[in-house]
């Protein structure tokens, strides 16, 4: 997780990939669902449909805290104040195929930050782009701390950053069934 968000820039614009039908095929080949989180896999799993992009990594996001230490806690935050707590970001990172629909992909992404600017992001993630050129990073982190993939946060910001995360798997949700209903 820490070298996909840890070089995260400004989208990038599409280049020419010979290669990626090649890359996409040895992708899939190696993707095993039951490693991706719950909350994740049905997003990864109607992906894996959608011929013109392909996921790279993802992760649901997980607020670990005093009570609840597992580090890939994917339970909801409890209802009263917890105290801080450590929260890794949630992402998915797709490489997508520079056509027509690859291009409407990717500003369908791009528009998903508009629901909570102050914690969904788009762009590129550095070390991605070298192997897989058009890759692409969609997250969820406050956007101060847009350059890490973890921040310690008061309870009241690890709720807002809860219900942004909620609405950003919703949302892919939602723009996977469009692109599976092309």
């Amino acid at each position: 997780m820490r070298g996909a968000v840890e070089t995260f820039t400004e989208p990038r614009p599409f280049v020419e990939d010979e290669r990626y039908a090649l890359r996409r095929a040895e992708a899939l080949a190696g993707l095993d669902l039951r490693t991706i989180d719950g909350p994740m896999r049905r997003i990864v799993d109607g992906l894996l449909h959608v011929p013109h992009c392909f996921t790279l990594q993802s992760c649901c996001g997980h607020f670990v805290f005093p009570g609840n230490m597992i580090e890939r806690n994917i339970n909801p935050l409890p209802p009263e104040d917890c105290g801080e707590v450590r929260y890794r970001i949630a992402y998915i990172a797709l490489c997508i195929e520079n056509s027509d629909r690859g291009k409407q992909l990717r500003d369908e992404l791009e528009c998903i930050p508009a629901a909570a600017p102050e914690c969904i992001q788009f762009g590129s993630a550095g070390w991605f782009w070298e192997t897989y050129p058009n890759s692409y990073a969609l997250q969820v982190e406050p956007y101060r701390m847009r350059f890490m993939d973890e921040a310690m946060l008061e309870y009241s910001e690890a709720l807002r950053i809860e219900e942004c995360r909620d609405l950003f798997l919703k949302r892919l949700e939602e723009l996977v069934k469009q692109q599976l209903m092309m």
